[in-house]
């Protein structure tokens, strides 16, 4: 395929304009129907994600919509190049979110198309936890679902067609295919891998007994062996391939030392809660705190990251084997949805679909990663275009004087970039190569474990089908949804005076976070207010308290004024708004679109 899809771009891209839909209709002709399926599908994709809004869809879709959807329902020209302008990544992602959460398209098309609105104004009530929908006309928003559903349903008959196996660069059919992940609904996706997970399965084994001593498990030790996660890797990993592929409903039953307990589900599911505390935790060498938490900066504050090793070295294969058994546990959970309390960062959940890790995903956990080379290139670029004549090697020499070629790892590690670079000094002729080393450097620190941890992970869930996951939906598949307990927060809030838990605009507010926010906005409110999307477990894990103050603006302002943030201080500076709504509005405006709205 990928030989045929080459020369179909050749020839798009070297036909003049007016021979080229004469040769295009040839060629498509001449193709099995499946395969104009798959040129379709990627003409949908380009024109759904044009930037410029240039691109049309194509005609071959449009019939398709006569064909697939009923009368009422059929996708015109007219109808796409009206809507288009109004949709960007975030609206569209928006759609797909609501699309997903409807089970009423579980049975029926026709009766979820039916009851959206179709008036030409926006429909901020419908679509009130959809900001961006919420300004959109709700007609120009059912055209968009239109598409978006039809592109699915493309998709389920070309999909047979597509090697899946390739990673990212293998493959340039599959390489053009990585936008439609984001469109595909999650029904569709997960109904393709469950698929995989039966074919793949280890049917029904005899059940092992896993004994944990709860007693050691409290205690410390060398390297974390006599954590609960030890205690299970120790009893477990060699077997956990097949295993963990199990159709038992429960894969070990716990049997805790000295308790006299009968498994009857409960030690199980505690005994995998220990196993998660543990993982993201200092009592395992594996995984540290992210440089954001240490340092009380930044988002993602609670986000767990593999330790750091040596670039020189190879990674001990006692570690080696204990990242493949967490890989192996995450592989568990996707199989017998029993979700794992992990805090782990974007990164890590990239890697395990193959896709490339950037340098924003570096940030999000270290927000002072590349802020030196950024600021020094920024320097040198304005120095070479305003001055040549200053000297250049004098500004390496004072501003850069105690850098050298190595770099301080993200676990706190002096490590050299190249043989003997701790004696090597940053100059203006070696600063790009510097610049590139420490890039590269940052962008494969945890490769190797993460490696380690796809290994495990993938054998016990086949990586085929997890290709059409985003990483977010992947850690969804893993840790669940979570719930954010807002009585736990309630219970640890202070206010600042002149408020007091009885105050109008107080109790709105719980109002708004308990009974009209939804889970996913309630983790986005803590992730504003405090850099993390989890509260602690129960009271006494509170370190600090969430407080509430006045924001000052004239009365007849007040209601335009967003929320203002303190992450460090975990508190929010909060307008007394005069309804509800109001409330509900520029909170949730706030917390999708302003995560940079900190007064830190």
């Amino acid at each position: 395929m990928d030989v045929f899809y080459a020369q179909w771009i050749r020839q798009k891209n070297g036909c003049a304009i007016n021979t080229f839909n004469n040769r295009l209709e040839e060629t498509l002709a001449a193709c099995p129907e499946n395969v104009r399926n798959l040129l379709t599908l990627i003409d949908i994709i380009d024109a759904l994600i044009d930037k410029n809004k240039q691109k049309s869809l194509p005609e071959a879709f449009l019939k398709q919509s006569n064909d697939l959807l009923d009368d009422n329902n059929n996708i015109t020209a007219d109808d796409f190049e009206k809507s288009n302008n109004y949709f960007d990544s975030i609206a569209d992602q928006e759609i797909i979110r609501y699309m997903n959460n409807d089970s009423k398209l579980d049975s029926s098309f026709n009766d979820f198309i039916n009851n959206l609105p179709t008036e030409s104004e926006p429909n901020p009530t419908f679509y009130k936890i959809y900001p961006s929908l919420a300004t959109i006309s709700a007609n120009f928003i059912k055209i968009r679902v239109k598409c978006i559903y039809l592109l699915n349903m493309i998709f389920e008959r070309v999909q047979p067609i597509i090697d899946l196996s390739f990673a990212p660069g293998e493959s340039i059919l599959v390489d053009e295919l990585g936008n439609v992940r984001a469109y595909l609904l999650y029904r569709k996706k997960f109904a393709l891998f469950e698929e995989s997970l039966q074919k793949t399965s280890a049917g029904y084994l005899d059940r092992v007994t896993v004994k944990f001593d709860t007693v050691k498990a409290s205690t410390n030790s060398a390297n974390g062996e006599n954590t609960m996660f030890y205690q299970a890797y120790e009893q477990l990993h060699k077997d956990a391939h097949s295993l963990f592929r199990s159709e038992s409903e429960r894969l070990w039953e716990a049997s805790y030392v000295e308790m006299h307990s009968v498994d009857a589900g409960g030690p199980y599911r505690d005994s995998i809660t220990c196993i998660c505390l543990d993982i993201c935790s200092t009592r395992l060498p594996l995984f540290i705190l992210c440089p954001n938490g240490r340092t009380n900066t930044g988002l993602n504050r609670d986000c767990w990251i593999p330790n750091v090793f040596s670039p020189y070295e190879s990674i001990p294969n006692k570690f080696k084997n204990q990242y493949q058994f967490v890989g192996q546990l995450m592989g568990m959970a996707m199989r017998k949805k029993h979700f794992l309390d992990l805090k782990f960062p974007i990164l890590l959940w990239k890697q395990l679909i193959r896709e490339q890790v950037t340098i924003k995903d570096i940030e999000a956990i270290d927000l002072q990663s590349f802020k030196i080379i950024e600021e020094v290139e920024r320097n040198f670029l304005e120095n070479e275009v305003i001055d040549t004549d200053i000297d250049i090697e004098y500004l390496f020499s004072s501003i850069m004087s105690e850098l050298r070629f190595d770099v301080v790892s993200s676990a706190g590690q002096t490590y050299e970039l190249v043989p003997g670079g701790k004696e090597i000094p940053i100059t203006a002729s070696n600063f790009k190569d510097y610049c590139t080393k420490y890039r590269e450097y940052r962008l494969n620190e945890f490769h190797r474990q993460i490696e380690f941890i796809c290994q495990g992970f993938y054998s016990v869930v086949p990586f085929y089908y997890l290709s059409l996951f985003t990483a977010d939906e992947l850690e969804e598949a893993v840790c669940g949804k979570g719930l954010i307990d807002v009585e736990l927060l309630k219970r640890n809030t202070f206010y600042g005076e002149p408020y007091n838990q009885d105050s109008p605009h107080i109790l709105r507010f719980w109002t708004v976070l308990n009974e009209m926010f939804n889970e996913e906005q309630k983790k986005s409110f803590i992730a504003f207010v405090w850099g993390r999307s989890t509260l602690p477990r129960c009271d006494q894990d509170f370190t600090s308290h969430f407080c509430i103050n006045p924001y000052y603006a004239s009365s007849n302002e007040v209601d335009k004024q967003l929320p203002r943030s303190h992450t460090c201080g975990f508190s929010l500076d909060l307008p007394e708004y005069s309804t509800t709504e109001i409330m509900y509005e520029r909170l949730n405006y706030a917390i999708t679109y302003c995560s940079s709205i900190d007064g830190d």
